[in-house]
């Protein structure tokens, strides 16, 4: 055989090469082995199909055929090279491979490189794989990737940046050459850096597509050293090289900074909601004499004003209204509506109006109302008998604490809410003992949307007896009953009343004479009021007191029935005197004319009283006058102040 020539066998296969035409025609890639001149010794049927050549036309030429033209002067010192340094490797890792087909078209491919030792010298196993399909999937990905609004930045699990967008370069002032096989890092501000890298690895240990720091608040850093805030979403991506994390980076900017300012004219109109309703509100003046506690908070969700409301008022002789309300639903409306109401309940209480009168005029004024429905509770406290008389329409259940610390529910008929109309309001009279505490609170702080409002009521009924019990100061015993009602007081979704008040006990200096009413009535009430005046060293207020009263008996003796009561009651700054008669006709204000006697008392009363007034009682009505003390810190019989804290 001639130098150069080489036997074959069939399929035109070297006989040398024999043994491994079963391995090649296997393997699923086209398989090129040259000699160590380069050229073809021997192909497998993947070739033939791959390049479009026949067997024999490529065994025994330059493997340069199969590579394209304007790579060929390279490829010689490329096969050299390896021939030279042979190893298990991929050819050109990193470049850019082509192959060429009989017919000219060039495609793109991977190419893996053995050596193989045989008697004959060196032989060079190249397996070839067309990536085609592969190199235009890529290129769509790199095309979308390009068409992504978002910054995208894909790194390895080592935190290595592989793959980064357009936008990527725009947001971050980076070339896309320096951020390539840079750490992530290099885009995040120094003062994560420490926490950084444990996020990372957590991620890539538990991957799934999610956004990145929920709930935190999250920077970039770019080449110039500013930073600004960004959303990141997560997406973990398999590939053959290892599982790579893409991450999607929006700057969000202008978005927090509109959020910013949305939030600022939120807490602006907040702010002045806030401020009307507490304007609507009001605040009650304190009671001499009596020892409360309020509180009251807006709602923390929505608008924030809704319509709830209590008061407390002076009714004269010592008594004392108290009233709260609730106007179903919230927002300006709902504190509007509660606006009215504390104002008409208010007035309508000043005159002296008892409990089912007060409801049943409110009632009229809520029918008028569209679309809205209220519960009240009114009660009036009298502390000289310990009596109180209430009414409630559709309100919450009255709390009291009785002197022992028991906590119970005041036995009181609870009517429908004003609103509903033409359903009688009645009112209870209660005794209750000195000392005792009321508690008149909204559903605010007992309703929840989880838990059964009883068993709320229940659970403010054991926080306010321990409350009672622990403090005696009511308004630390109020703040301990809400942190046990309302743990989260940042997060309740109605607004929130509270008001425990404190029954005083009957004043030491307070008397009471029962008379008959007739005409000698007068002369020995006026002789009671100076005796007890006398007892009480304020013979500087003898004459006019007096005279007030005689005014106020005569009255009572003319036009009304038994029994006449007078009562005295001195506190620290006032003497106060009423007449009580069976009569419910108030008194009215009349001008006299100058040959008339009648019609001259209440002039005087206005006259000569700091206050005066008149309301209805259980058995008719009382009208009654104030003094003020002329020297009140020489007086030596004065009442503690009850409940201080």
């Amino acid at each position: 055989m001639a130098q150069g020539e080489h036997r074959t066998g069939p399929r035109g296969f070297p006989v040398t090469e024999e043994p491994f035409r079963a391995l090649l025609e296997a393997a699923p890639d086209a398989m090129v082995i040259v000699d160590d001149a380069g050229m073809i010794r021997l192909v497998n049927a993947q070739t033939e199909t791959l390049f479009g050549y026949p067997r024999n036309e490529l065994l025994g030429r330059p493997v340069e055929i199969l590579v394209p033209q304007r790579l060929r002067d390279q490829h010689p010192g490329h096969r050299l090279g390896y021939s030279g340094n042979q190893q298990v490797r991929p050819m050109g890792a990193n470049l850019e491979l082509y192959g060429l087909r009989r017919d000219g078209a060039e495609f793109p491919v991977e190419i893996s490189l053995s050596p193989l030792q045989t008697p004959d010298g060196l032989l060079i196993s190249a397996a070839v794989r067309d990536v085609s399909e592969r190199k235009a999937a890529d290129a769509r990905f790199r095309a979308l990737l390009e068409a992504a609004p978002d910054a995208i930045v894909i790194v390895d699990d080592a935190g290595i940046i592989q793959l980064v967008n357009a936008q990527t370069e725009a947001l971050f002032g980076y070339r896309r050459e320096e951020l390539l096989e840079r750490p992530v890092e290099i885009l995040v501000p120094q003062r994560f850096h420490h926490h950084h890298p444990s996020h990372r690895h957590g991620y890539v240990s538990n991957r799934r597509v999610r956004p990145m720091g929920a709930g935190l608040d999250l920077y970039g850093l770019r080449k110039d050293g500013a930073e600004f805030p960004v959303e990141i979403s997560l997406s973990p991506l398999e590939t053959p090289e290892g599982t790579l994390v893409s991450a999607a980076i929006r700057d969000v900017s202008e978005r927090k900074a509109a959020e910013a300012q949305l939030a600022e004219l939120y807490e602006q109109q907040r702010h002045v909601a806030l401020t009307l309703q507490r304007s609507l509100m009001g605040s009650p003046a304190p009671l001499p004499g009596m020892d409360t506690a309020s509180r009251y908070f807006p709602a923390r969700q929505g608008p924030g004003v809704g319509g709830d409301w209590f008061d407390l008022i002076a009714l004269g002789g010592g008594r004392v209204g108290v009233l709260v309300g609730d106007v179903m639903g919230r927002g300006l409306e709902a504190a509007a509506v509660m606006g009215q109401l504390r104002s008409a309940s208010h007035a309508l209480a000043k005159t002296g109006m008892p409990p089912w009168q007060l409801m049943h005029t409110l009632d009229a004024v809520v029918s008028e109302l569209p679309d809205q429905l209220v519960t009240c509770c009114y009660l009036i406290l009298d502390p000289d008998d310990s009596t109180l008389t209430v009414c409630s329409a559709g309100h919450l259940p009255v709390l009291v604490v009785d002197p022992t610390g028991q906590v119970r529910r005041l036995p009181v008929p609870v009517s429908v809410p004003l609103g509903v109309g033409e359903v009688p309001h009645q009112e209870t009279r209660l005794t209750v003992p000195p000392a005792s505490v009321l508690a008149l609170y909204t559903d605010g702080l007992v309703e929840t949307p989880t838990s059964d409002i009883e068993e709320q009521i229940d659970a403010l009924t054991i926080a306010l007896e321990k409350a009672t019990a622990d403090l005696p100061c009511l308004d630390q015993a109020a703040d301990s009953v809400l942190a046990s009602l309302l743990p989260g007081l940042q997060d309740y979704a109605d607004d929130v009343t509270l008001l425990l008040a404190r029954v005083p006990p009957a004043p030491v200096t307070a008397v009471t004479a029962l008379l008959p009413a007739q005409p000698m009535s007068v002369g020995e009430g006026r002789r009671y009021v100076r005796r007890t005046l006398q007892d009480w060293d304020c013979e500087d207020l003898i004459d006019t007191a007096c005279l007030l009263a005689s005014e106020l008996l005569s009255n009572s003796v003319r036009h009304a029935c038994d029994p006449l009561r007078l009562r005295l009651r001195r506190t620290r700054d006032e003497l106060h005197v009423e007449v009580s008669d069976g009569s419910p006709v108030l008194p009215h204000a009349r001008a006299a004319r100058p040959d008339e006697e009648s019609g001259r008392g209440l002039a005087l009363l206005d006259q000569l009283a700091s206050s005066w007034g008149s309301l209805h009682t259980h058995g008719g009505k009382a009208v009654w006058f104030s003094l003020p003390l002329p020297h009140p810190a020489q007086q030596h019989r004065q009442e503690p102040e009850s409940g201080a804290c």
